[in-house]
């Protein structure tokens, strides 16, 4: 069984970086969610999961399947982190959105999950990916806030690092 791998939806291209920067942060393999399937997930215990969000907070279109791979599979034990894009200016009341839909599919099946994020320091309306008054995973505009990107992946990254 492999320890970790990272694996992002993504339709123009950011959140592919972003989880590129972080698999390569990490040492580690990212791949497009269009590629798994249950023989990825239940070779690796810890999982990364990157999304965009598209329109009012929706999940990123490919999502969709790969979240039917992940609810085919057994993920209790295993550990979780999420990352999630979105628009702070121009979707500040649905920011990363995509992230909070991502969790809300899994969330019942027994992992682990790891890598909240405190809201400080975040600029929005509103995001379906709090949880218990933080972000359930690490949110990035790499659009607005392309300048905080690296130090946001850096702090998030030695969070987690312990648990995987």
């Amino acid at each position: 069984m492999n320890a970790t791998i990272v694996i992002f939806g993504s339709s123009t291209g950011t959140c592919e970086a972003i989880a590129e920067k972080i698999a390569g942060k990490l040492g580690v393999e990212a791949i497009n969610v269009q590629e798994i399937n249950a023989d990825i997930v239940n070779h690796h215990q810890n999982l990364i999961l990157g999304t965009s969000t598209w329109g009012a907070g929706e999940l990123q279109d490919d999502w969709y399947d790969g979240l039917k791979v992940l609810q085919g599979t057994d993920l209790s034990g295993k550990t979780i982190a999420f990352f999630g894009c979105g628009d702070c200016e121009s979707y500040g009341d649905t920011f990363v959105g995509g992230l909070g839909e991502l969790y809300s599919g899994i969330k019942e099946s027994g992992a682990r999950f790891v890598g909240a994020v405190e809201t400080d320091g975040y600029t929005f309306d509103g995001s379906e990916a709090i949880v218990d008054g933080k972000f359930i995973g690490l949110p990035l505009d790499d659009v607005n806030e392309d300048d905080k990107t690296d130090g946001r992946i850096d702090a998030w990254i030695a969070e987690i690092s312990p648990f995987l």
